[in-house]
């Protein structure tokens, strides 16, 4: 069994598809027709998971929800999915506010419910406790030495690559005025984001668990503010708070910033384990790399602190990679391949190219970076290898 799931409807039909589907999937299924049953089932031995309508008779689901919240202990989070009709916005910021943690407007297909599922109880269940070994907590810094060389890009899919490494991986969405990790991952503007979790009286492990949003690849998200306006709510101080504390859930914290160099930026740098600078090989873009090499020796780093990424190192520009490490005086660590089309067409679907080609000449490209990146760290924490080989 991979756990125990309530399943709250009044409709007998949707009970008996749901409860097939999830047995087929191994779970064991609790069934209830109505708010007060299902409040009940939950007190007398809490589940994996609940999938629970919002129109159940009794109680509905926005009031389950948020009597179940309320009457939770400290260290208690029953992950929760709300079932809905109602396409309209604002149902599912009431059901995000009621304490849901997703939600998925009927009918839907049974592999995003599966996947959904997965990601929530992964997040909630084991590790949450931490059990087996302790996160590694690896904050890693991607910085685009100019707009347009792909740093968002490699960012999410390095993210989901060490995900498929056996890693838990949470990506922030550094760029907080215009970040585009809801567009490139095609999320709503209604997801939670930074400035909840930075509007909230005081923040705690708990609390940046109910904010990351799941995504189907299995990484957590921790989105930028839905309007510009918003960023000027997150100071230096907050982000910092954050990190610290994303780093004692996750083996990796991928924030991906853009390339000012303003406060928030500085302090994401400073607490960065390590800075992945994502280029490409052009002179304007060798030109910024220099002045980043020079800034990063006027703060005080250790040079090697710093990872150079060449993107599509394969694309003629009329610049080798040689030629580039001579410019620069230093090598460059990283090389990922030029596939244009098949990048800017994940981007447009919103659906990431290691997720949907991941045996693609670009897909395998970013993988081996994704090794690299975790063997180097795994070496450092004293682990012999990814936790998905290790019992």
């Amino acid at each position: 069994m991979t756990g125990k799931v309530l399943v709250v409807d009044d409709d007998a039909s949707v009970q008996r598809l749901l409860q097939q589907t999830l047995q087929h999937e191994g779970y064991e299924v609790q069934l209830a027709s109505d708010g007060p049953d299902a409040l009940r089932q939950w007190q007398q031995e809490p589940p994996a998971l609940i999938l629970l309508d919002t129109t159940v008779a009794g109680l509905d689901g926005y009031e389950v929800a948020t009597r179940i919240r309320a009457e939770e202990g400290p260290g208690r989070h029953v992950p929760i999915i709300m079932l809905t009709t109602d396409r309209d916005v604002q149902g599912k910021v009431r059901a995000l506010r009621a304490g849901a943690d997703d939600y998925l407007i009927k009918p839907f297909h049974p592999a995003e419910l599966s996947a959904r599922m997965k990601s929530l109880i992964a997040r909630f269940g084991s590790s949450n406790s931490l059990v087996g070994r302790p996160p590694m907590g690896r904050i890693h810094a991607y910085y685009g030495a100019k707009g347009g060389v792909g740093t968002t890009t490699i960012a999410i899919n390095a993210a989901i690559a060490l995900k498929e490494l056996g890693r838990r991986v949470v990506l922030v969405d550094g760029n907080l005025q215009f970040g585009d990790h809801r567009v490139f991952l095609d999320l709503g503007l209604d997801r939670k984001s930074i400035v909840d979790l930075v509007s909230a009286p005081s923040m705690d492990a708990d609390l940046v668990k109910s904010i990351v949003q799941p995504h189907d690849s299995g990484v957590e998200l921790l989105l930028a503010p839905p309007s510009p306006e918003a960023a000027d709510l997150v100071t230096p101080a907050h982000l910092h708070q954050i990190l610290e504390l994303l780093a004692g859930l996750y083996d990796y914290v991928i924030v991906d910033i853009d390339k000012r160099l303003e406060d928030r930026n500085l302090m994401v740098l400073d607490v960065a384990e390590t800075i992945f600078a994502v280029m490409t090989a052009d002179l304007s873009c060798l030109k910024n790399v220099r002045l980043l090499l020079e800034t990063i020796g006027h703060l005080g780093y250790e040079q090697n602190k710093l990872k150079l990424v060449l993107n599509r190192s394969n694309a003629f520009t009329g610049i080798s990679t040689k030629s580039a490490e001579g410019a620069l005086r230093r090598p460059i660590e990283f090389q990922v391949v030029n596939e244009y089309r098949g990048a800017i067409s994940a981007l447009n679907t919103g659906s990431p190219f290691m997720l949907s080609k991941a045996d693609s000449v670009l897909g395998r490209s970013v993988a081996d970076f994704a090794r690299a990146v975790d063997k180097g760290a795994a070496q450092g924490a004293g682990l012999l290898a990814p936790a998905a080989s290790r019992s």
